[in-house]
């Protein structure tokens, strides 16, 4: 090991509105001796994600709320600098919930702490995207909830990001429709030729529901059948609009909320008119999926069959401003920290 100093980002206060630098605070704090089975881990990516922002709420969501002074939850994936644990080698590398710090001392007997992946067939970075949990949620929100047939059509919103880029993508291999919504042509552009979407919608350019309603119209002339939910607000009603009966929503995010802003639904009255489906899901309630949905990921990705984007920033320090980031939009995929 090079260093015996660990660097931590801590929640220090709870945000009012949108997070701010000040709501944390980066440390330095002495590495343990480890006790019998325990394992160091050195991260070498720390995942960032929109879930953080609830976590962060004093008030309880689905989750216990983000203790203060404590090192802010966080995907991560590394490698075992030393081991007291005969079940990882150093050298193993691994997947974890490590949070946002340099090192990780776990417990290696505690079940689900810590996950061997293979990095040879598949990149260490996309066990916390394409192949880790937003590629599970995206398969779950559309093969457990949304369950496309053949020639139906899948809106899917935040299109270019680590969930929504895959939901489009296992929708089109099962023979659907996939019609994105994003923000910029850039990645509008990007949806359509990168992740083989049939068609984006810039929400930056149809700015109200009247406009947003008529462009869905367009891009999904047989109506929409289902859709993954990722924003809320605006773009929510006008999908709604453009629903077909029985449609199926899979609600899986509402950024739109996340910094306590109201979302109001316009028309609930559709949902009964359409007989719509509407369910919302939190992907940890789902273990059970996760080895069938890891399974077809990680065979697409090494195959060459799925991709994917990363917006990496570098360094722990950088954590805070890339989490502000991703929180407006900034990033374009997944959203990372490499740490070494």
């Amino acid at each position: 090991m090079t260093t015996r100093v660990n660097k931590q980002q801590l929640l220090v206060s709870r945000p009012s509105g949108e997070p701010q630098l000040d709501n944390f605070r980066l440390v330095e704090v002495p590495l343990p001796e480890l006790a019998p089975g325990q394992v160091l881990v050195r991260h070498h990516y720390l995942s960032l994600d929109p879930y953080m922002r609830g976590r962060m709420n004093e008030a309880r969501g689905y989750a216990d709320p983000q203790p203060l002074n404590q090192v802010m939850i966080g995907g991560t994936v590394g490698e075992v600098v030393a081991s007291h644990n005969d079940r990882f080698a150093v050298g193993d590398t691994v997947v974890g919930m490590g949070g946002w710090q340099l090192f990780q001392v776990v417990d290696g007997a505690q079940a689900g702490m810590l996950r061997k992946v293979d990095s040879t067939r598949i990149p260490l970075s996309a066990y916390l995207g394409a192949v880790g949990m937003p590629g599970v949620t995206a398969w779950y929100g559309l093969t457990k909830i949304i369950a496309p047939r053949p020639g139906q059509t899948v809106v899917v919103s935040a299109a270019s990001g680590a969930v929504g880029s895959i939901v489009g993508q296992l929708a089109k291999l099962r023979g659907a429709r996939a019609v994105g919504i994003a923000g910029g042509p850039e990645k509008c552009r990007a949806v359509v030729e990168e992740f083989g979407f049939d068609h984006c919608i810039d929400y930056r350019v149809h700015a109200d529901v009247k406009s947003l309603s008529a462009a869905l119209k367009a891009a999904c002339p047989e109506g929409i059948d289902g859709y993954f939910e990722n924003v809320g607000g605006m773009i929510l009603d006008a999908v709604m609009l453009r629903a077909n009966t029985f449609a199926r929503i899979a609600l899986c995010g509402m950024i739109a909320g996340y910094n306590g802003t109201p979302i109001p639904l316009a028309a609930p009255q559709l949902i009964l008119l359409n007989r719509m489906r509407i369910e919302g899901f939190i992907i940890s309630d789902q273990m059970e999926v996760w080895p069938e949905a890891l399974q077809e990921l990680g065979t697409l990705l090494a195959a060459g069959r799925l991709r994917y984007r990363e917006t990496i920033a570098n360094g722990i320090e950088s954590a805070p401003e890339a989490f502000i980031g991703l929180l407006k939009g900034r990033n374009f995929g997944k959203q990372l920290v490499k740490l070494i």
